[in-house]
């Protein structure tokens, strides 16, 4: 399976999918259509299925146009979405998996961003590829619009459990920001402090930081470290959810 990245808007990615061997072609929430229409027509690829990982509309917006022009392609999300995923065809669960692109795609519910939210984990010799949506960035997670710290929590230790050399297509470009707020929180992790280093040192163009790294991550993004006892002592709790609960609180 190959992934190529669109921007849209001020910060988000949308990611197209496409199989080694045929045309298949999916789209991983195209919140704006403009985008897909153009990797379309100079790939020469028909759109064969959409991926939404939640209703939010800068992830959902263009698929109503979509549709337009790829009537009866299949639109998966979570079963709890619907009703908010336009043209929404197939009502994901925790554990189902499907084939989309030549690839099996395995679904792990995450809830926290929203009540509904959903990932897609395609499995892949040296790690694999997980399309988290709004749950995970660089250094952080997504807000709490709909669900709890304590439901966000449940939710990154299901995604920590993955091979480390997992790749996060997350969809938004947040990295540096929260990367550097992160170091603030956490001053005594060097490999933080380095990856902060590295990104403030990249070419400001503007080059995507996606895919991150699973592996990464757990090593400095806090909210993956709520089991360090020296960060545990930074924030004067002890390790685990407290750990989790209070970075909640102070970001």
């Amino acid at each position: 399976m190959q992934i190529t990245t669109l921007r849209a808007f001020a910060d988000n990615y949308i990611f197209m999918l496409s199989g080694d061997a045929g045309p298949e072609t999916a789209a991983v929430d195209p919140g704006d259509a403009e985008p897909v229409f153009r990797y379309l027509q100079t790939s020469g690829r028909p759109l064969t299925a959409i991926l939404n990982t939640h209703h939010h509309r800068d992830h959902t917006g263009g698929n109503r146009a979509l549709l337009e022009r790829f009537p009866g392609i299949a639109v998966f999300g979570g079963a709890g979405d619907r009703g908010r995923i336009p043209g929404q065809t197939h009502f994901l669960v925790e554990g189902e998996e499907f084939s989309v692109c030549g690839a099996r795609a395995r679904v792990l519910a995450v809830p926290g961003h929203t009540k509904a939210h959903i990932a897609y984990y395609f499995s892949a010799d040296g790690g694999g590829h997980l399309f988290s949506g709004d749950t995970v960035f660089g250094g952080t997670i997504g807000n709490l619009f709909e669900e709890t710290p304590g439901v966000m929590f449940q939710s990154i230790q299901k995604i920590r459990r993955l091979p480390p050399e997992t790749k996060i297509w997350c969809s938004h470009e947040y990295t540096l920001q929260y990367v550097r707020e992160s170091a603030g929180i956490d001053p005594g992790n060097k490999r933080l402090a380095l990856r902060l280093r590295k990104l403030e040192a990249t070419d400001p163009s503007g080059a995507p930081t996606v895919p991150l790294t699973l592996e990464e991550e757990r090593a400095t993004n806090p909210f993956f470290r709520w089991d360090d006892p020296a960060l545990a002592g930074r924030l004067g709790k002890d390790p685990g959810i407290d750990v989790f609960l209070r970075l909640c609180e102070i970001t």
